[in-house]
């Protein structure tokens, strides 16, 4: 491929809206152009890279014995509305009416259509376990699209699912897959990447994980540990020490204008961490009231929350028609109808400083369980930098950043039992199959890799997914020896099998490189008036670990050698 014909633009600038290095690369170096809010075309140099990519998808799917599918993008909301999903996920989903007023939707994941096509085919267990994937475009309305290609409206997506007779036989097969996924991940150069415990959301199931690339840009909150705990925020276990301390006497104190618990014990000269706070939601579908208490120097967990709940909800408004008082909301004296929930970060607390249910007033020397009696508590709070890790029992827990780059998910008979799939077991009985769901976003992880292998200059593509492997740069194109030892050279890499960008446009060194950096090539070879007087070529890679020169007559030979060397580093 010649530069001069590649369609796509380098630049040297692109707007200041472009705060995350990897989508500033990207539209700098012509790899994709906006075409709406979170849907992009792919320029050449992507469309390669994601092909690489899906290809090493499918060689790890069929290595776990995957049998590849495709899905419609397009289904009848009959599907979503036997899960019961067409109407329990909100606008992200994309429905419309079809000209025969059926009712349709645009797949955002496909476990309906996956268990539509099983059903009444696999009928017995003779025919199980297996698993089904498939790399398919999907559509989510995200309202928070941000950074290029780490959150998009309009996606490829390599998601598979499993089917399975037993629990136990998910576990063994769910293992496999989370061994594919290190595979991938490794094999597509990413270095930090971990696997985090993660909430299911809208997928179900009880356990899941999710596939994180370690960035200080990544969108998702982490939970980490020295002794090996990983956990999104989400999820993460938060488990805070209460000194055992002798009750004080519970005081009601003025606190004129003091609302915001910081403001309160300020001015009683208190410890935040010996206070109650009251966070307030409203459910959505009622609008019923509910009040988290928790420790002052906490935040609520939503996540938790919901799960706990099992409703959706809101930050609260209007609060006073509940009986709450804002700003002075407290445990003790409390009369209302609102769901109250307190968080496990109160239990044993001896001397709280809390709400006074009126304004301007707070009660100081509040203990839960002499004042207000026994009372469930449950972890909604979020983990925090130095809190108490659930695995080892230290104070050691710290908060990183990440971008969710797969997830894997024990999703149990949820859709199979709600879409009536059955099979007939060994004894002749109907029973319904238990899945797993596996899903890899392409084009996040093309964004994922440029963000951690990249310089100032230009993305670091590993050989293992790079648009080409070398780039041949003629330097003196004027000039007819440097012209066909360059044009030789280049025709003898692909006879290789070598795939090349061969650049002989008639530009300045300076701008030729620069160019190249944005390519992000791993080899760059370089042919010019001065190499050519010495009979050699110059290879330089990407990442500036290689600097050497190679015989004109033996280059492309050497050239092949190193270009396979380095493919063997990804191999796993």
């Amino acid at each position: 491929m010649k530069v001069r014909n590649l369609l796509g633009e380098r630049l040297k600038t692109v707007s200041e809206d472009c705060q995350i290095e990897s989508q500033a690369l990207m539209l700098r170096g012509g790899y994709m152009k906006n075409v709406a809010n979170g849907i992009y075309s792919f320029y050449p140099p992507t469309q390669r890279i994601s092909k690489k990519i899906q290809q090493i998808l499918r060689e790890e799917m069929d290595r776990i014995d995957g049998q590849e599918v495709l899905f419609p993008v397009v289904m009848p909301a009959s599907l979503w509305e036997q899960s019961g999903r067409y109407t329990s996920i909100g606008s992200e989903m994309c429905r419309f009416t079809d000209r025969s007023d059926n009712k349709m939707v645009l797949g955002m994941t496909h476990e309906e259509a996956a268990v539509q096509l099983s059903s009444n085919v696999a009928k017995s267990y003779t025919q199980y376990p297996y698993m089904i994937y498939q790399i398919q475009t999907k559509f989510r309305d995200e309202p928070r699209s941000r950074g290029g290609l780490i959150r998009v409206r309009e996606f490829t997506m390599k998601d598979a699912y499993s089917f399975h007779t037993s629990q136990k036989d998910l576990e063994k097969y769910y293992k496999r897959a989370y061994e594919a996924y290190n595979r991938i991940f490794k094999r597509c150069g990413l270095k930090n990447f971990i696997a985090v415990k993660s909430d299911s959301g809208m997928m179900g199931g009880k356990i899941s994980h999710e596939y994180m690339a370690l960035t200080d840009i990544g969108e998702d909150t982490l939970v980490l540990c020295d002794c090996g705990y990983k956990s999104n925020m989400e999820v993460a276990d938060s488990i805070v020490c209460n000194e055992a301390a002798t009750p004080n006497e519970l005081k009601k104190v003025p606190t004129p204008g003091k609302k915001t618990i910081e403001d309160v014990c300020k001015f009683l000269n208190a410890d935040v961490i010996n206070s109650c706070k009251a966070v307030m939601y409203q459910e959505n579908l009622t609008d019923k009231y509910v009040v988290v208490f928790l420790r002052g120097d906490l935040e609520v967990n939503e996540t938790k929350l919901r799960n706990y709940l099992k409703k959706e909800i809101h930050p609260a408004v209007d609060v006073e028609c509940a009986g709450l008082v804002a700003g002075y909301c407290g445990p003790y004296g409390l009369k209302t109808s609102a769901t109250i929930v307190y968080d496990k970060s109160l239990q044993g607390a001896a001397n709280l400083v809390a709400g006074g249910n009126e304004v301007d007033v707070h009660y100081t020397g509040l203990n839960i369980e002499r004042d207000i009696g026994k009372v469930k508590y449950v972890d909604v709070a979020k983990a925090k930098e130095g809190g108490i890790c659930p695995v080892c029992g230290k104070p050691t827990l710290r908060i990183s950043r990440g971008i969710e780059i797969g997830n894997i998910f024990q999703l149990g008979d949820k859709y199979t039992k709600s879409m009536e799939m059955t099979y007939l077991d060994a004894a002749n009985t109907a029973q319904y199959p238990i899945m797993g769901c596996y899903g890899i976003g392409v084009g996040r992880l093309i964004a994922a890799v440029c963000q951690e292998s990249r310089d100032e200059y230009g993305p670091i593509w590993p050989i293992s997914i790079a648009p080409w492997q070398v780039e041949v740069c003629n330097l003196r194109v004027s000039d007819k020896d440097v012209t066909k030892t360059a044009e030789k050279l280049v025709k003898s890499l692909e006879r290789a099998g070598i795939e090349v960008l061969y650049d002989d446009r008639e530009v300045r060194p300076g701008f030729m490189f620069a160019d190249a950096d944005l390519f992000g090539v791993p080899l760059r070879v370089i042919v010019s008036p001065k190499t050519n007087e010495r009979a050699v070529v110059e290879v330089v890679s990407r990442d500036k670990t290689i600097k050497t020169e190679f015989p004109v007559l033996s280059a492309a030979k050497e050239i092949v050698k190193l270009v396979k060397k380095m493919l063997k580093e990804f191999e796993v």
